[in-house]
């Protein structure tokens, strides 16, 4: 396009028409390379408009070869260059492609071709790939995304140059233009394209003159932003080609609208790019309420386009294969309303708005509490089918549940989507007479719904006829019983489901009042999980953590299920505290009743201890038939290296690598895990030895080789300066991820230390208690006998309760140094919860279960280990089992972020796991053991799913 005087015009797709990407031949792209002095082999990129070229030379890539469509004026590609140089300038940390230069020159000129003159340019080259085809798409590569999209904007925001003043069919401000011009080929998909552009441009319009206009870049994608050296996130820009002005908003709006077409991809999974956006580039209201309507329209104008570039264009399989993908983003932006997405992100910037609920009375009521901590829903009884109303009908009088608390009777286990579980509207039962429901102000129904004061009233289950009521009017008459759903709704809002997802509540809430005052209940007011958050992290030192830097809430568990505060069930394929289950009844009752009697400490003369102590040591082999009762496992430890102290005279403790003990002083010493602590190793006292940590698939040797490591660390225990008080070691690697010893390996330690008149101490409080299926304790599996056995943890069922048990010869020399006891180890309390967690074990055959069930988990995962190369190994026996991950199988490089990452989506699809070991690489598999098959599949369904569609 040029004017008669020869100057080019300014690029309008309007009027430009058809956009045929360049389709040089290889060799004429090539000699164009050549003569801007980057010589190489050509490999083609794709590009939707212009025509992209790898240039690989002999030791890896040198640039990229980018022929701009002969459509676009040299000033318009000027200021592409112009822009990126100054994004680069403003944010040096950023890598950008500028332009090559070569020999002090930019690689970059115009050159003759079959299409027209072509401008071409080479463009530094950026390693990592982009995250188009990275599957699912983590919070913090979404952050980052978002925070990348700010700080382009800020850098453009006062950007002017010549060839800014372009159309393209990008500019969101064009949007609906280009819809109405392209359409879509296919009838259905046109129709669902032009309504859902109609209702987003009109939104745009009511406060499309408060939208800032500004220079950008308007391609911030997954397409365009390239990973870093972490192999996770972003921190390169290419393609500037889309250079122009536009609403500033819309920089956002296009990196939001790439997220919906990758795995788990929700609209509310965009979030943590609106916040990281609005923390470098705040966004005004008008933007807020904007930006949803444009995510939409950007998804309407990729689909028109891309379906226009395909037909134009057949050849272009780039674009033909965006196609997809680009469905996708359009569907999943109009997905969600845009109202209900404007509220949600409003709440994700701490600006929510609420609407008031008017005065007025439709019923009177009792409160009725069906959230997730109701003692109604206690011992199980939320899974009951139809727990809500018979809990209602439990009260005898008319009650009603507040709206916009989660309903734990809505929740379901085993759930990885994430059923609607918050209500939008209160939930109201007639009790055993009939229930009068009066207008609680003056107005109309209409189609069922009572009108006036900006707000419908719908009454779900009980349509009152339409007509006009005065305030105090009859609505409907409940029968006995009678259940009805109370709905405040704004008179210009959608439709609004009764139930919706934890995720979107916040948005949906926005839409409703507060039905809570109609029935006589408070208001309700929303809790704040986050400010709850900072409480505790306000309150607790900083080195007391918690999994997850978002943690959810978890306020109930029952069985193998953790439930959030929000209303949704989790699986906890990692909590050992609780053995026999969270909430298990008959430890609930036995705790109960035993505080209900007494509860002191143990120097008192009382049943219960008597009762514990006996089980305890008959469930050990001859020798060890005493036992010493105190709190944790790191009090067991600790006992038990004072125990090694005083009956042997010496102070020197024989510990492994890669091992955690605990937190007291004692235990702490000999815990050597660098995870835990990074200078474990070097900071040990010197009553410390450490023996290399028989890891056969990580440590010094390896595979067959681990058969080395228990000569090793006998000779080692042989050679000490002075002998030993004690080998301390779990029987079964735990710290490690449930990495069995080498076979023999306790026995030659054993016999090493006993030679030198030491003792030898099994660490079971992890491993115990029939958690290993095949045996009961870890020792076992070696073939031996210890000296001292330490056990807690899961002896309680997360009650605090440990044990030492030892022979009567060891307790003897121990108490020659004075007598023992603790406050409440040992306490009728304590001993009745650790009585009853046995007795339950025995009784419900957990042990026998951990086998059944632990061998169908392991084989699974061993089927994923086949299909999946970032598993490298799967360890252990029974439930207690680790994933081990690494990225490459033969180097056995940990996959330490991976891990992270894959158990941070693993919590969004229902799962809880954590990682462990070193390296904190191995998935942790250590659930409760009542853990049941069909719970079992669902985790490894959950853990391939995550394996195959990313993190």
């Amino acid at each position: 396009m040029r004017e008669a005087e020869g100057v080019p015009t300014a690029f309008d797709f309007f009027a430009a028409g058809e956009l045929p990407a360049p389709d040089l031949p290889l060799a004429e792209a090539a000699a164009i390379a050549d003569a801007l002095g980057v010589p190489g082999d050509l490999e083609s990129l794709g590009s939707q408009q212009d025509q992209n070229l790898l240039i690989r030379g002999a030791d890896g890539p040198l640039g990229v070869l980018k022929l701009a469509n002969a459509a676009f004026p040299e000033r318009e590609i000027a200021a592409q260059e112009v822009a990126a140089a100054a994004v680069q300038a403003a944010a040096p940390d950023l890598r950008i492609a500028t332009v090559l230069e070569v020999g002090g020159r930019p690689a970059s000129g115009r050159f003759p071709s079959a299409d027209g003159e072509l401008t071409a340019r080479v463009l530094r080259f950026l390693p990592g790939g982009t995250l188009v085809g990275r599957g699912h798409l983590g919070p913090d590569v979404v952050a980052r995304m978002g925070s990348i999209a700010g700080r382009v904007s800020a850098a453009l925001a006062d950007f002017e140059h010549p060839g800014l003043d372009r159309v393209l069919q990008w500019d969101l401000r064009e949007s609906r233009r280009v819809v109405d011009l392209l359409g879509h080929p296919d009838a259905d998909r046109h129709d669902a394209i032009r309504r859902a552009t109609d209702e987003a441009w009109g939104a745009v319009q009511r406060v499309a003159g408060d939208l800032p206009v500004q220079a950008g870049h308007w391609d911030l994608t997954d397409d365009n932003l390239v990973v870093g050296a972490d192999g996770r996130l972003p921190d390169g820009i290419i393609d500037f080609g889309d250079v122009a002005r536009g609403w500033r908003v819309g920089e956002l709006a296009v990196a939001l609208s790439c997220l919906l077409h990758h795995p788990g991809g929700d609209p509310w999974t965009a979030l943590p790019a609106v916040r990281a956006f609005d923390a470098v580039a705040p966004l005004s209201d008008a933007e807020i309420a904007a930006l949803w309507p444009l995510v939409q329209l950007r998804g309407a104008v990729l689909v028109v386009s891309g379906a226009q570039q395909v037909a134009l264009d057949a050849a272009n399989d780039y674009a033909a294969s965006a196609l997809d993908r680009e469905w996708r983003m359009f569907s999943g932006a109009v997905g969600v309303p845009a109202v209900v997405m404007t509220a949600l992100i409003r709440d994700a910037l701490g600006r929510p708005r609420r609407l008031p609920t008017p005065r007025g009375r439709l019923a009177t009521a009792a409160p009725i509490d069906l959230g997730v901590t109701s003692p109604l829903a206690d011992d199980g009884a939320w899974l009951e089918a139809r727990f809500e109303d018979l809990a209602a009908a439990s009260a005898h009088e008319p009650v009603a549940a507040p709206a916009g608390v989660a309903r734990i009777g809505s929740t379901r286990p085993l759930d990885a989507a994430g059923v609607p579980s918050v209500p939008t509207a209160a939930t109201l039962w007639a009790g055993p007479e009939p229930l009068v429901l009066a207008a609680p102000w003056t107005g109309a129904v209409r189609d069922g719904a009572l009108h006036g004061a900006g707000l419908r009233l719908l009454l779900a289950g009980a349509a009152p006829e339409d007509g006009p009521r005065q305030e105090g009017d009859e609505l409907v008459v409940l029968p006995p019983g009678g259940r009805v759903d109370v709905q405040l709704v704004a008179d210009d809002a959608p439709a609004v489901p009764l139930l919706v997802r934890r995720e979107l509540a916040p948005g949906w809430l926005a839409l409703v009042a507060d039905p809570g005052p109609l029935l006589g209940l408070p208001l309700t007011e929303p809790e704040d999980d986050a400010a709850l958050l900072r409480r505790r992290d306000a309150a607790l030192a900083d080195v007391q953590e918690h999994y997850w830097s978002a943690p959810p809430r978890i306020e109930r568990g029952w069985g193998v299920h953790l439930v959030e505060s929000r209303g949704r069930v989790l699986l906890d394929m990692v909590n050992n505290v609780t053995a026999i289950g969270h909430a298990h009844p008959a430890v609930t009752a036995a705790v109960a009743r035993q505080l209900g009697l007494l509860n002191t400490n143990s120097r008192f003369h009382y049943r219960a201890i008597t009762d514990l102590a006996t089980t305890l040591a008959g469930l050990l082999p001859d020798p060890l038939d005493r036992v010493l009762l105190v709190n944790s496992g790191s009090e067991a430890v600790d006992l038990a290296i004072r125990v090694a102290h005083a009956a042997t005279g010496r102070t020197g403790i024989v510990a492994v690598g890669e091992a955690y003990h605990g937190w007291t002083l004692a235990s702490d010493a000999v815990s050597t895990s660098i995870a835990d602590n990074p200078n474990a190793i070097g900071t040990r006292p010197d009553w410390v030895h450490v023996v290399d940590a028989p890891n056969a698939y990580r440590g010094r040797h390896r595979d067959a080789e681990a058969r080395r490591y228990g000569p090793e660390a006998a000779a080692a225990i042989r050679a000490l300066p002075s002998p030993p008080a004690a080998f301390l070691a779990e029987p079964f690697f735990g710290n490690a991820g449930g990495v069995p010893l080498p076979d023999g390996y306790l026995r030659e330690v054993y016999s090493a230390v006993r030679e030198r008149g030491g003792l030898a101490i099994a660490d079971e409080v992890q491993v115990g208690l029939g958690r290993l299926g095949r045996w009961f304790w870890g020792f076992e599996q070696q073939g031996v006998v210890p000296d001292v056995v330490t056990v807690a943890k899961s002896l309680g069922n997360g009650f605090p309760v440990g044990a030492v048990i030892t022979t009567a010869d060891v307790a003897r020399r121990f108490g020659s140094e004075g007598s023992f006891f603790s406050s409440t180890g040992g306490s009728p309390v304590s001993s009745v919860a650790a009585s009853t967690v046995l007795r339950v074990l025995r009784e419900e055959g957990l042990q026998e279960r951990a086998r059944v069930v632990g061998d169908r988990l392991r084989t699974a995962l061993e089927g994923l280990a086949a299909r999946h190369g970032i598993i490298g190994a799967v360890h252990g026996a029974g439930l207690y089992l680790g994933v081990e991950l690494v990225r490459d199988r033969a180097t056995r490089t940990p996959a330490t972020v991976e891990a992270a990452a894959i158990c941070d989506r693993l919590l969004t699809r229902g799962v809880v796991v954590q990682p462990t070991g070193d390296h904190k690489n191995v998935l942790k598999i250590k659930p409760p053991l009542v853990l049941p098959e069909d719970a079992a599949d669902f985790f490894v369904a959950q853990l391939d799913e995550v394996l195959a569609t990313g993190w």
